[in-house]
């Protein structure tokens, strides 16, 4: 019985959050897919199947959910604070690569979004202003979605197996997912800042070679 009260709470839990976090890109919505299935791997292979269709279908009506919103806002006149959100949190660099993207490999790329720490946004905003219709979005979504699903369950079976208590796959499995999730912004965020720093510098060279010619000539 405690095992079926907690498959009752646990899976509409799991299909709200994903669905929350595809509507709102502020819930890690990765960790809880890893960390659940840490849970069912201990149980036996049924669960794993009933995480990975429950996130899926989760992360796929959230995606068409926040899609319909974003082309609502694109009619509108007045824009709505949807769109104004995907925009915000799209980047002029990668909703550029986003667009180029886009222009061959539709598919390819919406799979890759999902895939992407930080790629969703500006891809999905990238097909709005593309005027996408929604029937093609849905069908290069759904792909993308079961691709992530799989993804993030086996980065929670491999924390899983590796301890035997269920507490310690499922910390192993939320340090993966933020390592995977967290470490390419940081990665980029740096190399942001050396570039950055190295055309400062540049410049800084520039100016003083300027001024060592204007020295020469006096």
């Amino acid at each position: 019985m405690p095992g079926v009260t907690q498959q009752a709470v646990g899976y509409p839990s799991l299909f709200l959050l994903v669905l929350l976090g595809a509507l709102v890109p502020v819930i890690p919505t990765g960790v809880l897919v890893s960390s659940t299935s840490v849970v069912a791997l201990h149980h036996n292979l049924l669960n794993l199947l009933l995480v990975f269709v429950t996130a899926a279908l989760a992360a796929f009506l959230g995606d068409v959910g926040l899609y319909w919103l974003g082309q609502r806002g694109m009619r509108s006149k007045n824009g709505s604070r949807w769109l104004d959100a995907l925009r915000d949190r799209a980047p002029a660099d990668r909703l550029a690569q986003a667009q180029r993207g886009l222009e061959n490999r539709r598919v390819p790329v919406l799979v890759l979004s999902r895939l992407v720490p930080g790629g969703r946004v500006p891809v999905m905003l990238a097909c709005l202003m593309a005027r996408m219709p929604l029937r093609v979005f849905v069908r290069g979504n759904a792909p993308a979605c079961l691709a992530w699903a799989v993804t993030y369950q086996l980065v929670g079976i491999l924390g899983g197996s590796l301890f035997p208590e269920p507490w310690q796959g499922v910390l192993a499995a939320v340090v993966l997912t933020l390592l995977i999730s967290g470490g390419p912004p940081v990665w980029r965020r740096l190399r942001g800042d050396r570039r950055k720093d190295a055309a400062a510098a540049g410049d800084g060279a520039g100016a003083a070679s300027g001024t060592e010619e204007g020295r020469a000539r006096a």
